[in-house]
């Protein structure tokens, strides 16, 4: 993917219970990627292909989710447990984005996939539909159904903020890859533009599944290109 780089906040500080409770192995890892009045959100890079795992945290009930659990499971349940995540929300099924999920259920951890991309799942806690609203402490996340890069691919939007979880359905550059069992390249553009660049904001602030953070106001010129070129 070409990268075109955000100008999005960064200064998500670290609470004291985590500074003073983790390992120094995941202090070093992790990274404050946003923060306003109600909400932090944190983000570890994880696995072989360079995951981006984010932890979405109520400042006022102190409530956290985990959205996909990733690799590197042993970091993901440390980090949990330092957060108070009390649920794994999974962008979509593909084995990249879902081999902590064992550990996490394991550990008693729901875990939530849309119907469609379920059965890439050993088991999971909750299904997860288009419209849906999910509580975090205090926080509303919206459930924005995106298929395309697979068939239930999910993201996922905070209320009253300008911040979208986008799995591997936007990238800074184009769209996710299509080409794998279940993709599908003009739905994946169909739901780019219906779901995202026609409901939300150039300023909106894209947190996708892998690289860079991005903006719909930077990416929304470039759909005619994306379909021009076919990915």
């Amino acid at each position: 993917m070409q990268s075109r780089k955000a100008d999005q906040r960064t200064d998500a500080s670290m609470p004291e219970v985590f500074q003073a409770q983790v390992s120094e192995a995941l202090r070093q890892r992790i990274e404050g990627c946003y923060e306003d009045a109600s909400l932090q959100i944190f983000k570890l890079v994880v696995g072989p292909v360079a995951n981006n795992v984010y932890i979405l945290r109520c400042k006022q009930t102190l409530e956290a989710a985990l959205i996909d659990a990733a690799n590197e499971d042993a970091l993901l349940l440390e980090a949990c447990r330092a957060l108070g995540v009390r649920v794994v929300i999974e962008t979509h099924g593909h084995w990249d984005h879902i081999q902590a999920v064992p550990a996490v259920a394991s550990a008693g951890i729901n875990v939530c996939i849309a119907s469609d991309d379920s059965a890439m799942l050993d088991s999971y806690d909750r299904v997860l539909e288009d419209h849906q609203i999910l509580t975090v402490g205090r926080l509303k996340l919206h459930c924005l159904h995106t298929p395309g890069h697979t068939p239930g691919s999910m993201c996922f939007a905070v209320e009253n903020t300008q911040v979208l979880f986008s799995g591997d359905t936007l990238f800074p550059g184009g769209p996710g890859n299509t080409s794998l069992e279940g993709g599908d390249f003009p739905t994946i553009i169909s739901s780019i533009q219906t779901r995202l660049f026609d409901r939300f904001s150039d300023d909106t602030l894209v947190l996708p599944g892998h690289g860079d953070p991005t903006t719909i106001g930077a990416e929304r010129p470039h759909i005619g290109e994306w379909i021009e070129r076919g990915w």
